[in-house]
């Protein structure tokens, strides 16, 4: 397994509870936000990066309770969160499943 797969791993372990994974995809998309903004108001980036840290530091102290991934794999996270994010559609792959299966259900009944 490379370091990327490991830490990818470790990252998704670390982030079982769906609040803190909706507050992690919400991070990504700060963390987006906040390179764009940073060509036409460097406060609104700042205030992204400041909110990424307290979503997601908030999520694990909160909802996880477990460390974040960046203490065991500081070097690589933001690229391991950032690929998980996007193969979830940002948090929204999760919910078309939910809403499909609540839809399958409703026609059960």
């Amino acid at each position: 397994m490379s370091y990327f797969q490991d830490a990818k791993a470790h990252f998704i372990a670390s982030h079982q509870n769906p609040i803190n994974q909706a507050l992690h995809h919400l991070t990504n998309v700060l963390a987006i936000a906040a390179v764009v903004f940073l060509f036409f108001d460097w406060r609104v980036t700042l205030i992204c990066l400041v909110l990424t840290q307290v979503f997601a530091l908030g999520g694990h102290a909160v909802f996880e309770k477990n460390e974040p991934a960046f203490v065991r794999y500081p070097g690589i996270t933001i690229l391991v969160a950032m690929s998980w994010s996007f193969e979830n559609w940002f948090g929204l792959k999760s919910l078309l499943h939910y809403f499909s299966r609540s839809a399958e259900a409703e026609k059960l009944n």
